[in-house]
């Protein structure tokens, strides 16, 4: 019997220490949202309307845009305490220049260096101000974001965001470099690659143009050695008599023109290809009795000048089969226009 009402009342006493246990917790987690309420939130409020404002409210474009005051240096700590506060309500934390709550916290700090309300918000609000800095740096506004590092220094020399934002910036800095080059080397690229087809393109047309007139000149010279030699066929048996006439005939070689053997394609100006030009050049000159070009000169052109020097290079690497009179090789006179079209 005794052991029965032992065991019940050990299992009554387990059963209460729950409810006991669970209204412990309930009375620490009342406690702590009123020390949070009634203390901790009224004390960070207090803070932040001495510093100005709320320091998480993200800054605008409008805010940045607002005129600085007038006479700065002229202003006493208290005129400049209250300038602060004003930027800092507008979250005007580092700009902008002039008219921001760092560089007037900062003057307060310069006329009192001792001032706990100037060195308190600086300090507080200094990882908001970080984060504005870091904005600038994102948009590759180097300048500003140099500029406001630069102030924040002022306040903390020692932060050691400072130097996260200073790389930050490095790294910002040498992208945008390697961008912009890697433009230019691409831009180059393709304007060599622009220019190299038509350099070839010209070169193609004007080789096809030189062996459509060397075949048009070899097929005149066969022609015409075809008809020299026809009279001598017609008449094989020629009297004793006539001997001596037909072996000066035959040492009388033929009379032909220069025919060219090798031609080169002229180089397209660089200048010309920039600026989409096109033109022609019609050249005189003298091939010698060893078929090679001599006295080039230009007789006239489209335009004047750009494609002279091109023209005349290229004439003076043409090769020929000299002209020939009675079978002796000579000098002979000739003239060539050299189109340049893109």
């Amino acid at each position: 019997m005794d052991t029965r009402f032992l065991l019940d009342t050990r299992r009554r006493a387990r059963g209460a220490i729950k409810p006991t246990f669970i209204a412990i917790i309930a009375v620490f987690v009342l406690l702590a949202l009123g020390a949070w309420f009634l203390i901790i939130k009224p004390h960070q409020e207090l803070l932040m309307a001495d510093s100005g404002g709320h320091p998480s409210t993200p800054v605008t474009t409008a805010t940045r845009a607002v005129a600085p005051p007038v006479n700065v240096a002229g202003m006493d700590v208290n005129q400049l305490v209250s300038e602060a506060r004003s930027a800092m309500g507008s979250q005007r934390y580092l700009a902008p220049a002039g008219n921001n709550a760092f560089e007037f916290y900062l003057r307060v700090l310069e006329k009192d260096p001792g001032n706990k309300v100037a060195s308190d918000a600086l300090r507080e609000t200094f990882p908001f101000a970080a984060n504005q800095a870091e904005q600038a740096i994102n948009s590759r506004d180097f300048g500003e974001a140099q500029r406001e590092i630069d102030l924040l220094a002022k306040a903390d020399p020692t932060n050691f965001t400072l130097t996260i934002l200073r790389s930050k910036l490095d790294a910002q800095r040498k992208t945008l470099d390697q961008q912009q080059q890697k433009a230019l080397d691409d831009q180059k690229a393709a304007a060599l690659a622009a220019q190299k087809a038509v350099t070839e393109k010209a070169a193609a047309d004007q080789l096809a143009l030189q062996e459509q007139v060397t075949a048009k000149q070899k097929a005149t010279q066969e022609a015409a050695a075809t008809q020299t030699h026809k009279p001598a066929a017609a008449n094989p048996a020629e009297p004793a008599n006539a001997a001596p006439d037909n072996t000066a005939a035959a040492t009388t070689g033929p009379t032909t023109e220069a025919v060219l053997t090798k031609a080169a394609a002229p180089s397209y100006p660089s200048s010309a290809v920039r600026s989409h030009q096109q033109g022609w050049v019609i050249l005189s000159f003298k091939v010698d009795a060893d078929g090679r070009t001599s006295d080039i000169k230009v007789v006239d052109s489209q335009p004047r000048r750009v494609f002279d020097r091109a023209a005349m290079d290229a004439v003076e690497r043409y090769q020929f089969t000299p002209a020939m009179k009675d079978g002796v090789a000579v000098a002979s006179t000739r003239q060539q226009r050299i189109e340049f079209k893109l």
